[in-house]
């Protein structure tokens, strides 16, 4: 493995809180974060932490603390041109080059894992790969993927995810000098679904990631992807929806670091509630290095709340230790139905119903527009029909 284990920066002239006697030291800059692929190494997660105090713990300990089954497991897929697909072991030399968990829950399942499913984009021609995980069932699994984007080449990689699952994952994802890549990962899990993920994105020179994650299903959902600008002219696009229905957890905590000149970053996440019980957490941290003059960026999450009973959680961070940029912003919305919309459609004769289901149809459908493949929009756009029908029955 070629990533160093564990990464513990000092932090300059703070101290333990003297209140309380906690023993915590304030982490001041996202950089900073502890990490190590060590579950052990790592402190107990009570529920009390920063990370952790918006999450139900209680209801994916055993993805925290317990043993996980790391063996390989079923997956479905075709056979594309300038795709391949392999198991690959632990010792493999792509496996850290990407990024190293910060939390215990993404380290217990790179602790666990015994393979790594490699995924390998060498064609310069564009690209559609699907792998299809339907068949994981209910043990607790771990589970590792390292998608690798070679230099100049063109691809979309579904990971698409049904059925039930109790699986905690890391996601390696290395876009080289010149790739153009977009990474959907699709969670249509059953209710009954326990999913925590992260996902580490490192951008090479003049290359473009377009992650973008949706959440539909599943009991707790927590995808978490991160995205290193590493190189001069990187370009990240992080796109999020999700539809939380009652009772449902969906959470999503979103890392940009700028770390090159002249990089790019636009991160836009949508979702919606419906039902007692729905919640949502969205976190979007963007830090902007020292050495990344002329970068620009703007990161934003909208929230729209169908019912009672929800909560959405939104909290954007912006930290930018350079003045020479290009920009830099953020903006969080959370709120009802637009009166105004519904009026202007209900005075041109539109049903009160079909003018909501307009409503929110047309703000959901900003994020599946910009995939960029039609055969994918036109699913998901059935998927969130359906989901907008049920809420309406609610």
């Amino acid at each position: 493995m070629t990533a160093p284990t564990t990464t513990a920066p000092g932090q300059h002239g703070f101290k333990e809180h003297s209140d309380g006697g906690w023993g915590l030291v304030p982490v001041q800059t996202r950089s900073e974060r502890f990490t190590s692929t060590q579950h052990d190494q790592h402190p107990p997660v009570t529920g009390r932490e920063q990370e952790w105090k918006l999450t139900p713990v209680d209801r994916i300990r055993e993805l925290i603390d317990g043993e996980l089954d790391g063996a390989d497991y079923p997956i479905e897929h075709a056979s594309v041109d300038g795709v391949t697909v392999e198991w690959i072991g632990r010792d493999d030399a792509r496996i850290g080059r990407a990024g190293i968990p910060e939390e215990r829950a993404s380290a217990n399942a790179w602790t666990n894992f015994a393979k790594a499913l490699a995924i390998t984009v060498s064609g310069e021609e564009p690209s559609r790969f699907k792998l299809d995980r339907s068949q994981l069932g209910d043990t607790p699994r771990a589970a590792h993927t390292v998608i690798t984007a070679k230099p100049n080449s063109q691809a979309l990689v579904l990971l698409q995810n049904t059925g039930d699952a109790r699986l905690s994952e890391n996601v390696e994802i290395v876009v080289e000098d010149g790739a153009n890549l977009t990474v959907v990962t699709l969670q249509e899990w059953d209710d009954s679904a326990h999913h925590l993920a992260s996902h580490f994105a490192r951008i090479g020179r003049d290359a473009t990631l377009r992650h973008i994650q949706v959440s539909l299903g599943g009991g707790v959902v927590r995808v978490n992807p991160s995205a290193h600008l590493a190189e001069q002219g990187a370009n990240g696009e992080l796109l999020g929806l999700y539809f939380a229905d009652a009772g449902q957890h969906l959470e999503q905590r979103v890392f940009v670091h700028h770390d090159a000149p002249n990089t790019r970053s636009r991160v836009n996440y949508k979702g919606a509630l419906n039902g007692e019980g729905a919640r949502t957490v969205w976190v979007g941290d963007v830090l902007i290095a020292r050495s990344a003059p002329g970068t620009d960026s703007y990161e934003q999450n909208r929230n729209l709340v169908l019912s009672d009973g929800t909560r959405a959680d939104s909290i954007p961070n912006l930290e930018i230790e350079t003045g020479q940029i290009e920009g830099a912003g953020h903006a969080s919305t959370t709120g009802r139905f637009d009166d105004e919309q519904l009026f202007y459609l209900q005075s041109r004769g539109v049903p009160e119903d079909e003018a909501r289901r307009l409503v929110v149809l047309g703000f959901l459908l900003e994020i599946v527009q910009q995939i960029g493949d039609a055969e994918l929009e036109e699913r998901l756009e059935a998927l969130l029909e359906a989901e907008v029908a049920a809420s309406g029955r609610a």
